[in-house]
């Protein structure tokens, strides 16, 4: 699972945060534990405060792309788990390659986000940091890494978002013709 954008993935499980009721996608441990593909749910405190770290890597990344200082308690909370969170020590082979391997005996947020933990900081620390965007759809809020060759890309995918501003821009120009 070790990607450098599995935060802003993590992140995106709350989307439409631009509407009045983002929707969420963690409704209970049981969900952050099939997202996380952890062997167990966390404690109901434990899937509390994995929320808590989503809502604080996202504002972090979301201050970025506003070109805004983030808060530094959100830097202060983030050192502080990954602090708390497995260490990255042993690499292991899986179908697709190699992966981090993760003491998640224990079961807690820390445990079952360490990879998370490990992306954003290495993202934040990393060169591809000025390539964290949010979609440019102001109801979506969807954080994206942009892969693109030219670095522009603005949608957090043209099917979804894209897709709506090019029809909404089409709906547009035909009333102004018609006026």
């Amino acid at each position: 699972m070790s990607r450098p954008d599995l935060c802003l993935d993590f992140v995106n499980t709350r989307y439409w945060r631009g509407q009045a009721a983002p929707t969420e996608t963690l409704n209970a441990p049981a969900d952050l534990a099939a997202w996380a593909k952890a062997a167990k749910p966390p404690a109901a405190r434990e899937f509390e405060a994995a929320l808590g770290l989503r809502e604080t890597i996202y504002r972090r990344f979301n201050a970025h792309t506003e070109g805004k200082a983030a808060a530094p308690r959100d830097l202060e909370t983030l050192n502080q788990a990954l602090a708390h969170a497995p260490t990255r020590t042993t690499l292991r082979r899986d179908r697709d390659g190699y992966d981090w391997d993760v003491e998640a005996k224990s079961g807690t947020a820390l445990a079952i986000l360490a990879p998370v933990l490990w992306s954003a900081g290495d993202l934040l620390a990393g060169p591809r940091l000025d390539r964290v965007r949010r979609c440019a759809n102001p109801e979506c809020g969807w954080l994206f890494l942009d892969d693109s060759r030219a670095g522009k890309r603005r949608w957090c995918s043209m099917s979804a978002c894209g897709n709506r501003a090019k029809a909404r821009r089409h709906y547009h120009k035909g009333k102004e013709k018609d006026a």
